[in-house]
């Protein structure tokens, strides 16, 4: 199984207002372990960064003055991203960005227009909320609740955070059972909206009945002796049908 734990940083929140990435950080993952395969790319955005957005992540306009745009790029990511599942935390944040990226693309490029045409997602917020509901769930509450060493993390970073974001995912979905949960198993979509993405949801585990041993229901009936002598032969269990109340003989 191959996962691609993607994030982005951008010039601003709101991609209707024409906001635009400038850096993608993506980690690969086959089989819940890293590959030490990423793709790592700063872009110019050709438009100014919101001083709120360069607060969380420190990157300035002259720092991207010489760095490519997206349509230079956009070509090398989907080939890298193509047939995985993208883990991302908010994902329909990201997947807006880089739908809104590839929409600016020119036809003749030949490329998809929208991420969900190659990959499918899964969003680890969604993950997060059902697992913690009325809790925090930003990726610094995660680390702090899953044990993730987060501390060299003082600004955001489209790679950084996509490697921490990794370690956060495996430690939130535990063992290797999770990765063979399909349509049929707990899988289940998110709103129509988020273009595919999903939440892992766990399935249930089985409830585990064992009955009593022959040695624990001779024990069950000396104590039923005693009750049922010291109360006069009123013992209510003696009084009721022991074939409906009396446990199963555990024959494993």
């Amino acid at each position: 199984m191959r996962q691609i734990v993607l994030d982005t940083e951008t010039t601003g929140l709101e991609v209707e207002r024409g906001h635009r990435i400038i850096e993608i950080g993506a980690v690969e993952l086959v089989n819940r372990r890293a590959t030490g395969r990423t793709f790592h790319r700063y872009l110019n955005p050709e438009r100014d960064i919101d001083e709120g957005a360069r607060a969380v992540h420190g990157i300035s306009s002259a720092d991207l003055a010489s760095a490519p745009r997206f349509a230079d790029i956009a070509a090398e990511m989907l080939a890298f991203l193509a047939g995985a599942e993208l883990v991302i935390h908010n994902a329909p944040f990201d997947i807006g960005f880089l739908d809104a990226e590839l929409a600016r693309l020119p036809e003749a490029a030949g490329l998809a227009r929208r991420i969900s045409a190659l990959c499918t997602v899964l969003d680890t917020l969604a993950l997060a909320r059902e697992m913690h509901p009325g809790q925090r769930n930003n990726l610094d509450a995660l680390c702090k609740r899953h044990g993730i060493d987060n501390s060299h993390r003082d600004l955001h970073g489209a790679l950084l955070d996509a490697r921490i974001l990794a370690d956060v995912y495996l430690a939130m979905t535990g063992g290797q059972s999770t990765l063979a949960l399909d349509a049929s198993h707990g899988t289940a979509a998110a709103d129509s909206r988020s273009g595919g993405v999903h939440a892992l949801v766990r399935p249930a585990a089985g409830l585990v009945v064992r009955g009593a041993s022959a040695e624990e229901l001779a024990e069950h009936d000396r104590l039923l002796d005693l009750i049922d002598k010291a109360s006069g032969g009123r013992c209510v269990f003696r009084q009721c049908d022991l074939d409906r109340v009396r446990p199963a003989v555990n024959h494993q």
